[in-house]
């Protein structure tokens, strides 16, 4: 039999198909992903023509289509138009047929012509890597033969495997059906696991839904997004620039008004702030009231959980009638519900000038503050001091 250039222990080959799989998976992530789809980061030319060939070898995918695809799924998430949502198609199509849809959408002229642009379209793009797929598959199959002998064939077969069921059935589909969620993101995005390792920091979806923009997936402390990790090793060698990062706010301890800075920060980073609220005002309630439940009343708070800091408007009927029987029965409750809503309302109002937001965001401390609520009026306070904090590009 066979035996190929190079003869590797049994370990030898498992090393080298991870090698081979995470590479594809660091090319999607950086390239695809936060370069070419989102315009995150710049990558010096050298580094983007050599994740294009990884890719054309290793997937056989055309960069204007993915980057089409993964745009429209932006613009339309879980919504008619979305392309691959398991919220519309079900979780076991989008799992387990995730490449099938994905072909679907990228055949589409209509989808690729609105989505695509900005894109390589050079002649290399043209001529090879954005038409001939199949061959850069095959010229794969051909080197890990030649390489590893029939057991190349193993390689190659688990290769062409990896994107199809990691990226367009567990992302696809599995981040938006199942984890946590650090943001209220209008969509079903979830964060499968807080540490971004196996598919390149694509675990933390909700996050980045949340801030489609930034090139660092990562949000909170406890988070790791090897993505951001390499971006951050080619940006030390001059190899990449990140452009793009999600707004983060901090907060001036002793700030006894609402100021422009206040507004600024919580128009922009309105997201960080509602996961705040979430955080520090409604689960210390919810906490205080589940501890002074009866047993019946207990098994009601328990089964809204999830939902009290949800945007109503999102919710279904049923969970809706849930929550109105439960904030029914707390007025604490009901309270820091409504307020969460009215600080929801503040950025509806588009044409409002900051001089009108100003005052609106001081009417609303200082209401929060009179509630009697300790968990509301400590945030109230807290809001005053918002300000953006400056993003150095560190990981």
């Amino acid at each position: 039999m066979y035996q190929g250039l190079l003869e590797l222990p049994w370990w030898g080959y498992v090393l080298v198909t991870l090698v081979f799989t995470h590479a594809t998976i660091i090319a999607v992530t950086i390239y695809l992903h936060r370069h070419q789809a989102h315009r995150a980061i710049d990558l010096h030319p050298l580094v983007a023509h050599a994740f294009r060939l990884w890719l054309w070898l290793s997937t056989g995918m055309s960069t204007r289509e993915w980057a089409a695809v993964h745009r429209k799924h932006h613009a339309h998430v879980e919504q008619s138009g979305d392309p691959h949502s398991p919220q519309i198609l079900g979780i076991r199509k989008v799992l387990w047929q995730g490449a099938e849809i994905y072909q679907r959408a990228a055949r589409d002229p209509a989808v690729v012509a609105g989505y695509g642009h900005g894109t390589p379209d050079d002649w290399l793009e043209r001529h090879l890597y954005g038409s001939r797929g199949g061959l850069g598959i095959a010229v794969m199959l051909l080197v890990n033969v030649l390489l590893f002998g029939w057991l190349g064939l193993t390689v190659w077969a688990i290769q062409m495997a990896w994107i199809p069921f990691f990226a367009a059935g567990i992302i696809n589909g599995i981040g938006h059906w199942a984890g946590y969620r650090n943001y209220d993101s209008p969509d079903a995005s979830r964060n499968i696991v807080p540490w971004g390792v196996l598919i390149g920091g694509e675990e933390l979806h909700n996050n980045h839904h949340a801030f489609a923009s930034s090139a660092r997936f990562s949000a909170r402390w406890w988070e790791f997004d090897l993505g951001w990790a390499y971006i951050r090793m080619l940006a030390a060698t001059r190899l990449a620039r990140v452009k793009k990062l999600a707004p983060r706010r901090y907060i001036r301890r002793r700030q006894a008004q609402v100021d422009m800075e206040t507004v600024r920060a919580v128009v922009t980073a309105r997201l960080e702030v509602m996961s705040d609220y979430a955080r520090q005002v409604v689960r210390r309630v919810y906490r205080d009231e589940l501890g002074q439940a009866g047993s019946q009343y207990r098994a009601a708070l328990k089964s809204v959980r999830g939902l009290l800091a949800r945007d109503p408007s999102a919710l279904d009927a049923n969970a809706q009638h849930r929550l109105a029987g439960v904030l029914a029965a707390s007025r604490r409750l009901a309270v820091v519900v409504q307020f969460r809503a009215r600080l929801l309302a503040l950025w509806s109002e588009r044409g409002a000038s900051q001089e009108r937001l100003l005052q609106q965001l001081n009417e609303w401390c200082r209401q929060a503050e009179e509630t009697g609520i300790q968990a509301l009026a400590e945030f109230a306070a807290l809001l005053r001091g918002y300000a953006l904090q400056p993003m150095p590009v560190r990981g």
